[in-house]
């Protein structure tokens, strides 16, 4: 989750860089520092639930078919991804819980949504005459 929080500040910094030029064309227009923070909060919040949903979907499914999975690993590569006899586990727990998931789906919102905040405030606080003058 934080490598996934990090890979979402690494994006909205390469965006502020690369949209600097329209960011002060909007400023310079009157759009207010807050409506810029907005408008790159919403981006970096929307990545961070569209993460946070497929996470949970696809974490879930591997979790309920995990013995299926493994059934088409083991016939796919010829039976030997995973030798019951050789590592002593004839099959993988996967159990379920509620608490679990929500507590995984309340740190990536949340992780996402702090870490979207320095980026936002990073483009509301450029300069429009610095982000202009090299155009």
């Amino acid at each position: 989750v934080l490598i996934a929080a990090m890979n979402i500040v690494s994006g909205l910094i390469m965006l502020v860089k690369n949209k600097g030029r329209d960011i002060g064309i909007l400023r310079t227009m009157g759009l207010s520092e807050g409506s810029i923070l907005r408008v790159f909060f919403i981006c970096g919040a929307f990545t961070g639930i569209i993460g946070t949903a497929m996470g949970v979907i696809l974490g879930c499914l591997f979790a309920i078919y995990v013995d299926q999975i493994f059934g088409v690993v083991n016939w796919l590569s010829g039976g030997t991804a995973w030798d019951a006899s050789v590592r002593g586990i004839y099959f993988l727990p996967a159990k379920l819980q509620f608490n679990d998931v929500m507590s995984a789906v309340g740190l990536s919102l949340g992780l996402s949504f702090i870490v979207t905040i320095f980026p936002a405030r990073r483009a509301a606080r450029m300069n429009p005459v610095e982000a202009l003058r090299y155009e």
